[in-house]
């Protein structure tokens, strides 16, 4: 599923194709029964919360999007070519056209079920807008693991099982450590951890996290291969060795996904309470 820096480059595509232009919006497969509501009128932008992405247009009327496990929406120059598959939303202009194909959503919202699907959402650390702290509190009273805390959305938005596994990793921390036992610290550092490598995603449209020292350049070792592009300390990595101190990467399921993390750079959490 894409993760929270892939939509909001996607809006950004969105916006500069199209923003404030008068468009035509149709549905060449017939799925989004409401194209006709937005046809002809004009496209204002195009954000996103989360892994949500709103198309905002005249009359404070919004398509909201979910691309899901295999959504895709692609913008492309014009003059727009004849559809091809199953292409539920389609936006065009002279000069471009985008395609939306395979997503879980497609729906025309008021502002009103805008704001209240955001308002089910964490903060989202690419947003200017979000305030760490709301996820913080959270996650400082709850016993689930953090592993598990940082994939919910209603937690902490736009995070997904790439940026869970390698920021756990880069600051060291075992994926099934309870939340609580969290100092604000350690999460402050991790947020602004993560705000910075998923801008850095929105600006290459890709996932890297591994630091300078451990580039395949700087370590003289091959570049890494997987359909998921990018450079990574534990992700899909599980058998292969730590890029830092040579253990072999261990997985597990939470929750029905998988984690991956170091035995040796990410320690079991031992409590030092008195008991």
């Amino acid at each position: 599923m894409p993760e929270g820096h892939t939509l909001h480059r996607l809006a950004g595509e969105l916006s500069a194709a199209f923003g404030g232009q008068v468009v035509r919006v149709t549905s060449p497969q017939g799925r989004f029964a409401d194209a006709d509501h937005v046809d002809g009128t004009r496209m204002l932008r195009a954000t996103s919360a989360g892994k949500h992405l709103f198309l905002e247009f005249e009359r404070e009327l919004f398509v909201h999007v979910h691309l899901g496990l295999i959504g895709k929406f692609d913008v492309h120059p014009g003059p727009a070519a004849a559809p091809v598959g199953q292409v539920r939303l389609r936006i065009t202009t002279p000069t471009a056209y985008a395609d939306l194909r395979g997503a879980t959503q497609c729906d025309l919202v008021s502002r009103e079920r805008r704001d209240a699907i955001v308002g089910t959402l964490g903060p989202d650390p690419l947003r200017p807008d979000a305030d760490p702290m709301i996820a913080w509190r959270r996650i400082s009273r709850s016993h689930r693991p953090i592993g598990d805390l940082l994939m919910d959305q209603g937690v902490l938005a736009g995070v997904g099982n790439v940026y869970r596994a390698e920021i756990l990793f880069r600051h060291r921390m075992h994926p099934l450590r309870p939340g609580r036992t969290l100092r604000v610290g350690q999460f402050r550092a991790m947020w602004e951890d993560l705000a910075a490598l998923m801008a850095v995603g929105v600006r290459t449209g890709r996932i890297d996290t591994v630091r300078p020292e451990h580039t395949p350049e700087a370590m003289g070792r091959p570049p890494r291969v997987d359909d998921h592009g990018g450079e990574v300390y534990v992700y899909r990595r599980a058998g292969q060795t730590c890029h830092v101190c040579g253990s072999r990467i261990r997985t597990a399921l939470l929750q029905g996904r998988n984690l991956f993390w170091c035995p040796r750079c990410q320690p079991t959490f031992r409590s030092r309470a008195v008991k």
